[in-house]
C-alpha cells in the first residue's frame, strides 16, 4: 500500500533565522512559517528553559545559606538589599521579607519603600530569575501597591546580576509580622487582628550569632536546631557519618542529630533538642560542633563499617523539599 503523504504546508513565509524569532502567543502560528504553533516549534525551548529547575538558585549571592533559610525554614525575617547599580531616586529602601501580606510577591509602600517576599509560588524554575523580575518591577510600581510575579523570559536577569555582591547579607529575625506596615503600633484594630492571628501561626525563632546559616526552633513537643550548610552534599555526608559513629554528632546532653533535609542545593542537619534549651544555650555547642565537623571534613580515610551504617541511616530518613 501507498505511504500515504502529509499534506504540505504553504512555504510562502520567508523562513526566519533562530535569533530574529519573537515571542507570540503559545497557540499561535510560530513566526518562522513552519505551519506549526508556536509552543509546538520554536517556543519550545523558550518553555523548557524557563520551567527547569535551578538547583540552586542562590548560589553566588552572599550569604545563599541565609537565604535558603529566609526561603524554607524561618517564619518572620527580613534583610535590607543594596542594589549593584544603586537605588532609584524615589526608592529609599529595598527589604527581602520572609513573606507579606497576602503572600504578596512584592509591595511598593506608600513611602516608595520595597518589601520583596522571599516565601511565595514563583512561575518557573528559577527562584532568582522570579525574585529578579519581580523587584525590578518594584521598582517602578505605583507607591501603596502590590506586585504580582509574572511570566518572564528565560534570559532575563537574575538576583545575582541586580544585586550588590559585596554587600553583607545579615537577616534579622522577628518575633512576628508587624515588619509589614509602616507604624503597626498605631493600627486600626481590623489590621491589629490581621496580625495577631498572622503572629500566633509563627513558631518561635532565632538564628545563632556564632555560627552561619543555623536557626532554632521552638515547637510544643520540643526544640530543633536547623542548620544550612554550603559543604558539598557527599563530603558532608561521609563528615557526618564519622562524628555519628564517634559520638560526637549531637549538641550536648538530651540533643540528638535526627537526619537531614535537602533544599535547593543544600544539605540541613537537624537537631532535636529539649525544650528546656534555648537558642542562647545552643551558641557554644554549636561553635565546638562546627570545629568538629571542620575536623571530620578534612578526612580522607574510607569509611568504616561503622561510619558507613550511620551515613546509611542519615540518606535513607533524608527528604528534598523543593
Amino acid at each position: 500500500m501507498a505511504k500515504k503523504r502529509r499534506p504540505q504546508t504553504k512555504a510562502a513565509k520567508p523562513q526566519l533565522a533562530d535569533g530574529e524569532i519573537p515571542v507570540v502567543g503559545a497557540r499561535e502560528p510560530c513566526p518562522c512559517g513552519s505551519g506549526r504553533r508556536y509552543k509546538a516549534c520554536h517556543g519550545r525551548a523558550a518553555a523548557q528553559a524557563v520551567t527547569e529547575l535551578v538547583r540552586r538558585p542562590f548560589e553566588g549571592l552572599p550569604g545563599e545559606c541565609d537565604w535558603v533559610a529566609l526561603r524554607e525554614l524561618v517564619p518572620a525575617a527580613t534583610v535590607p538589599l543594596k542594589l549593584r547599580e544603586g537605588l532609584p531616586e524615589d526608592v529609599p529602601s529595598v527589604t527581602l521579607a520572609t513573606v507579606l501580606p497576602m503572600a504578596w510577591p512584592a509591595l511598593r509602600r506608600d513611602n516608595g519603600a520595597v518589601l520583596l517576599g522571599v516565601q511565595n509560588d514563583t512561575p518557573s524554575g528559577d527562584i532568582s530569575r522570579d525574585l529578579a523580575d519581580v523587584l525590578r518591577r518594584a521598582l517602578t510600581a505605583k507607591p501603596g501597591t502590590p506586585v504580582a510575579a509574572e511570566r518572564i523570559p528565560a534570559d532575563a536577569p537574575r538576583l545575582q546580576d541586580l544585586l550588590d555582591l559585596d554587600a553583607p547579607f545579615v537577616p534579622e529575625v522577628h518575633s512576628g509580622f508587624e515588619f509589614w506596615v509602616e507604624d503597626a503600633g498605631n493600627q486600626s484594630p481590623e489590621v491589629a487582628a490581621s496580625l495577631e492571628r498572622a503572629n500566633s501561626a509563627a513558631l518561635p525563632t532565632a538564628r545563632l550569632e556564632g555560627v552561619e546559616a543555623a536557626y532554632w526552633c521552638e515547637t510544643p513537643e520540643k526544640n530543633h536546631l536547623r542548620w544550612v550548610m554550603p559543604h558539598p552534599e557527599e563530603r558532608l555526608l561521609d563528615a557526618l557519618a564519622r562524628l555519628h559513629a564517634a559520638g560526637a554528632s549531637s549538641l550536648g546532653e538530651g540533643t540528638r542529630l535526627v537526619g537531614s533535609f535537602r533544599a535547593h542545593g543544600l544539605m540541613v542537619p537537624v537537631w532535636d533538642l529539649p525544650s528546656a534549651m534555648g537558642a542562647q544555650e545552643c551558641e557554644k555547642p554549636a561553635a565546638a560542633f562546627a570545629e568538629r565537623l571542620a575536623e571530620a571534613l578534612e578526612a580522607n580515610d574510607p569509611l568504616t563499617a561503622e561510619e558507613r551504617r550511620a551515613r546509611s541511616g542519615f540518606t535513607n530518613r533524608q527528604i528534598t523539599l523543593n
